[in-house]
């Protein structure tokens, strides 16, 4: 199928950094390059020429520059911590695993806002009885429906020209909706229809596979919400399909591993600053804390949705400035800087050293 085609978006930015220009001076439309790397436009509606020229500008062949089948592929967010650590998988299903005021709701809210800007179509299911701060996330969605039969009519009629977002409440995973959902959308062969999922009860976070199987796990950590860094998604134990096989590319793939490996003997080491003191430390450890918690602030983000509360823009960074960024801290390009200058900044820019 045509909609199976899709555009090696990562090896374009990667070998055409200025695409924009690149793209205009070959003649093509800025906008139509956009939206084909968006999705907004599919692979399958493109013109040949476009694609071609695409192609040279990339030094590639066709097969190259076009991925095909269904192979498992990632959404970019512009969310830092999700596109390195756990990436969305297009077509698959997210589970938000939190406790109260760690800030599931306002996530999904923000990958809604975030979908509609990349041209996905956004749907919410609403659940049945009224759960505190719902509100937030049905007022970023396009389309609101209460029953199985108002979600499928309403995607079936949306994905013909677009990919949709779903966000629902893990009592549609209790109850069975979710399985049949799924079962009549792979019979009417609709686009890809992507999946996030929260639990407004909180008992999600007691269970060993509390939505079942998950494309991607975005496990919330109240140690970070107790210290104001959102979103506080873990970036050590939230995880993707996507990670598996040959999804990413290595650089992708080498600098995730080498940036988890820190956080994770950061938190080690944090529960002996906390007791001693960082002077207790030796002098590599001291080095290894001080990168883990400037790389922990880093993955701080601005929302778009919390625009209102923080008067702080919301920020977009594409995955190749994420790991640019995390990179130049895991470097050492940031020791110098305090934490606080890297808290919610959004790019690490070369000026910000």
């Amino acid at each position: 199928m045509k909609d199976d085609l899709q555009l090696n978006v990562s090896l374009l930015r990667r070998r055409v950094p200025n695409l924009t220009t690149a793209a205009r001076a070959a003649g093509l439309r800025p906008a139509t390059v956009s939206n084909l790397c968006t999705g907004k436009i599919p692979v399958g509606r493109a013109e040949v020429r476009t694609l071609v020229t695409l192609a040279s500008l990339a030094n590639c062949s066709l097969d190259e520059l076009i991925i095909r089948g269904s192979g498992v592929s990632m959404i970019e967010t512009g969310l830092k911590v999700l596109d390195l650590f756990a990436p969305v998988v297009r077509g698959g299903t997210v589970g938000l695993v939190a406790g109260p005021g760690m800030g599931q709701l306002v996530t999904l809210s923000e990958l809604l806002h975030r979908m509609k800007l990349r041209g996905y179509a956004t749907v919410v299911w609403k659940p049945q009885i009224d759960a505190e701060g719902f509100e937030e996330v049905v007022a970023e969605a396009e389309f609101i429906c209460t029953t199985l039969e108002e979600v499928y009519t309403q995607i079936a009629a949306l994905s013909t020209d677009r990919d949709v977002l779903l966000g629902a409440d893990r009592s549609i995973v209790l109850s069975g909706e979710l399985s049949m959902l799924r079962e009549r959308l792979q019979e009417a062969g609709t686009r890809p229809v992507t999946i996030a999922l929260v639990d407004t009860n909180f008992e999600a976070a007691d269970e060993d596979v509390p939505y079942g199987p998950l494309d991607t796990l975005l496990r919330c950590d109240a140690d970070m919400a107790s210290r104001n860094l959102f979103p506080a998604i873990d970036p050590v134990f939230s995880t993707s399909t996507v990670l598996e096989g040959a999804h990413l590319e290595a650089t992708h793939l080498t600098l995730q591993q080498r940036a988890r490996k820190l956080l994770r003997r950061y938190r080690e080491l944090r529960s002996l600053v906390r007791a001693r003191g960082l002077e207790s430390l030796p002098d590599s450890d001291t080095l290894i804390y001080r990168r883990g918690e400037r790389l922990e602030s880093f993955l701080t983000q601005p929302f778009y949705v919390a625009e209102p509360f923080t008067n702080k823009p919301g920020e977009w960074l594409t995955l190749q400035d994420t790991i640019d960024g995390v990179r130049r801290v895991l470097d050492g390009a940031a020791d110098d800087l305090e934490v606080e200058q890297l808290t919610y900044i959004g790019h690490f820019k070369p000026g910000d050293k």
